[in-house]
């Protein structure tokens, strides 16, 4: 551990980060941003210790692809020394992309514009100030690199991130479904035939991560009163979208402001990248909170409800149905909270919020997790297995609106 700087995680104890290329990109402003970046959003809103970052889950994921490289090669997988630094790069970097709260503003400040594309234009700057040693790492991660296992550590069905986070957000929830054989799936993990798989004694394992991952989105990303913060928070910021290229001065910090004038798309990021880059990596949920504490004396009669509501936890009633909600029934809500509000039919787009959400255990597709058998076959996981991966699929329509305006749920 001599060449490692040794920090303290609370997940997994001491970790280490390697000297050189590596921990000079975890000290660069652009990394150390995500410091001041919620891993799980509003989380926090229904489990409270939910309030770890994106810096904690891009060192976790650093430390397990550490242990992935030392399994693999204990296994005579040929991975260069070039080779795991570069997919170390990858994973540390692979998240630098996301914006305040995280997944829950990344369609609204953007058009069009994914945190894994704003992650990679990230890796091309970084790669350009430290004078091209992030190349390699770059192609690992878009996976164009010959070894695709390195990719799929990376980006796959059990990928580093994945086993992170689940890992991580259990631990910070206190949700226990969640919790993975994390450690025992790493070693069980192989390389045949240049792509990843799991040794078939480590199948209940990876069983038991499958069902984890589904507990967790239901239990935790996608709790109701979850989704119902995480809706009010990007119709808060559309509202000042709205009201700002109405020509309303609003408060806000110089790099929300700059944002909220401008809408950049993946076009624009890509012709004015450094500029763009550069506003966006001084943007974190301090801008947003502090923005919203300013707006909820606003004059404007809905972003102050909306701001005041979210920093004081007043949270809108979201209704699940495994229907699409019955047109009467929302046009019934829709009146209520018109004559409610006392606002006109405009307001409506901020106050009636409707959606879907769809979660599966496992999805069939090209990178389907491979077991690789006792006697030297590779099959699928879902002909490795007799349970049901199918049968998981579950999609969920949502209605969402202010607490008090119906006596009575549907």
């Amino acid at each position: 551990m001599k060449n490692k700087k040794i920090l303290n995680d609370p997940v997994y104890g001491f970790v280490g980060i390697p000297h050189g290329i590596i921990f000079s990109l975890v000290e660069h402003p652009f990394f150390q941003r995500l410091r001041r970046i919620k891993q799980t959003s509003l989380t926090h809103f229904v489990y409270p210790g939910a309030l770890h970052t994106r810096f904690h889950h891009a060192i976790g994921a650093l430390h397990l692809m550490q242990q992935a490289i030392e399994v693999l090669r204990s296994k005579d997988v040929d991975i260069t020394p070039e080779e795991a630094e570069g997919a170390c790069i990858a994973i540390l970097l692979h998240d630098i992309g996301h914006g305040p709260f995280s997944h829950t503003l990344e369609h609204t400040l953007f058009n069009g514009v994914t945190h894994e594309e704003l992650s990679l234009l990230f890796m091309e700057r970084l790669n350009e100030i430290f004078d091209g040693q992030l190349s390699l790492a770059i192609d690992i991660f878009r996976g164009n690199y010959p070894k695709q296992f390195l990719h799929q550590l990376i980006s796959g069905q059990l990928d580093m991130d994945r086993m992170d986070y689940l890992n991580r957000d259990s631990f910070f929830t206190g949700v226990h479904e969640g919790v993975i054989g994390y450690d025992r799936i790493i070693k069980m993990l192989s390389v045949q035939n240049g792509e990843l798989v799991v040794e078939e004694k480590g199948i209940y394992s990876i069983e038991k991560f499958l069902i984890a991952r589904r507990l967790m989105y239901w239990q935790v990303y996608l709790h109701k009163t979850v989704l119902s913060a995480e809706q009010m928070l990007i119709v808060a910021l559309l509202r000042a979208k709205a009201l700002t290229r109405q020509g309303h001065q609003l408060p806000a910090s110089p790099p929300l402001a700059f944002f909220l004038q401008r809408e950049p798309s993946r076009a624009d990021f890509e012709q004015e990248r450094d500029q763009l880059l550069g506003q966006f990596a001084q943007l974190d949920d301090f801008d947003i909170v502090s923005a919203l504490k300013s707006w909820m004396f606003a004059d404007d009669k809905l972003l102050a409800f909306l701001s005041s509501s979210i920093i004081n936890r007043r949270l809108f009633r979201l209704e699940f149905s495994h229907t699409p909600f019955d047109k009467t029934y929302v046009q019934e809500v829709q009146q209520r909270i018109l004559e409610w509000s006392g606002l006109e039919k405009w307001a409506l787009d901020y106050l009636v919020i409707r959606g879907k959400e769809t979660n599966s255990a496992y999805t069939k597709t090209k990178d389907e997790i491979r077991i690789l058998h006792k006697n030297g076959m590779v099959l699928p996981m879902s002909q490795s297995t007799d349970y049901d991966l199918q049968s998981r699929a579950v999609t969920k329509f949502y209605l969402c609106y202010p607490k008090g305006v119906f006596s009575q749920q549907k």
